[in-house]
């Protein structure tokens, strides 16, 4: 009778610990990666964080990629790089229905985390989620929806993350070029906001700020709990695939077809302007309005945003306000029939800019070249009349 019941004993014994060990395997913690879309917010992907517990039913994505439109002065804020993103919570089945309207493949790779690891991180997620800690000031390349979710995994770990060393150079401009290439006239009005700074080198743990280099990163990383090594990702899949939206067509000319064209249009008004000795004074309200407007831009992003690496931009040589505050002048002189000294120093000033250009420590579009070109014609044009007229 006493064999039976310590048999009966450990048979309940072992029942208990299956159950707590099918309770400990029925929680699952995955990285999601998003496909690119065809909106600029969305061209670079997305990351999110996946948790389910199927005993419970429970199926969640944390998500700290969520901002609104409607934000109090939004598009100032975002201008001076105090956009406030926060961690949104919402069930699975309303973020895979969305990608997938999108036309965004989404791919997932679950962690291999202990149980311990599990509970930690979806105690830090649900503390991050709390409403004095959702909301967090975003910085595209160095605290985004990507680093968060990867900050907070490394911060589950009982352990130690390493990573395989890449050995590529890349440096910010390089990534954001990758998922830009299609988008031209995307790419050029990004190029003209970034600075020298985002033409270094960055290590491998920069290079995750995008979504694709932490799932390539995730894939061959290994977690270190001193007396053993285990993969970080246990398996991996698209949990939505669909194919991609056709994305809208945009203006047909790239950015550097659209200069040499502007280009070529400066050089034929300055051609019938010499030849006819006038000055049409509504073109250089066209052109130096142009460039001043693009300066007052770069120039409030150089002394004014927060944005990483703005405060190193080269391009403020050429796009300054200098032109816009200047032009009343400059068109009194026009209409006046007098010399103006401005274009004179404009012409030295615009040819300097392309004889340094090789040797700024920062990569510039090629269709800055034809741009430069083009104001230094309209300059031009202004002394050949001079000349014509004074002769």
């Amino acid at each position: 009778m006493k064999k039976c019941f310590l048999i009966f004993l450990f048979a309940l014994l072992s029942v208990n610990l299956f159950a707590q060990s099918e309770k400990r395997d029925s929680i699952e913690i995955s990285l999601l990666t998003c496909n690119p879309g065809n909106e600029i917010y969305s061209l670079f992907g997305h990351t999110a964080i996946r948790y389910q517990n199927f005993d419970k039913n429970i199926d969640l994505v944390y998500n700290y990629g969520m901002f609104s439109f409607k934000t109090p002065n939004f598009v100032m804020r975002f201008v001076k790089g105090e956009t406030d993103y926060e961690l949104g919570v919402i069930p699975f089945y309303y973020f895979e229905s969305e990608y997938a309207m999108r036309g965004s493949s989404v791919y997932q790779q679950n962690l291999n985390l202990t149980y311990d690891e599990k509970d930690r991180l979806k105690t830090l997620l649900d503390e991050n989620y709390e409403p004095n800690n959702r909301v967090y000031r975003y910085n595209y390349f160095y605290d985004n929806c990507t680093t968060r979710a990867r900050d907070k995994i490394e911060e589950s770990i009982n352990g130690k993350v390493i990573y395989t060393e890449s050995n590529t150079k890349e440096s910010f401009r390089s990534i954001i070029h990758k998922f830009t290439k299609n988008n031209e006239w995307d790419q050029f009005g990004i190029d003209l906001c970034l600075g020298s700074e985002a033409d270094r080198d960055i290590s491998d743990r920069e290079k995750m700020f995008s979504p694709f280099y932490l799932l390539e990163a995730l894939k061959s990383a290994k977690i270190s709990t001193g007396d053993s090594i285990r993969t970080l990702v246990k398996s991996e899949k698209y949990i939505v695939e669909v194919e991609p939206e056709v994305a809208e067509k945009g203006f047909p000319l790239s950015p550097f077809a659209t200069a040499c064209l502007l280009l070529i249009l400066c050089i034929s008004v300055a051609y019938f302007e010499v030849r006819h000795n006038k000055i049409y004074w509504g073109w250089d309200i066209f052109m130096f309005s142009a460039q001043g407007v693009a300066g007052c831009i770069v120039a409030f992003l150089f002394f004014f945003s927060v944005h990483p690496t703005v405060d190193s931009n080269w391009i403020l040589i050429l796009f300054n306000p200098i032109p816009l505050l200047y032009l009343p002048f400059m068109i009194r002189n026009v209409v006046k029939k007098k010399k103006d000294l401005f274009h004179y120093i404009n012409i030295a000033y615009l040819t300097l800019f392309i004889l340094i250009m090789p040797f700024i420590s920062q990569k510039f579009d090629l269709t800055i070249l034809p741009l430069t070109a083009s104001l230094l014609v309209c300059s031009l044009r202004h002394i050949l009349c001079y000349r014509k007229r004074f002769k």
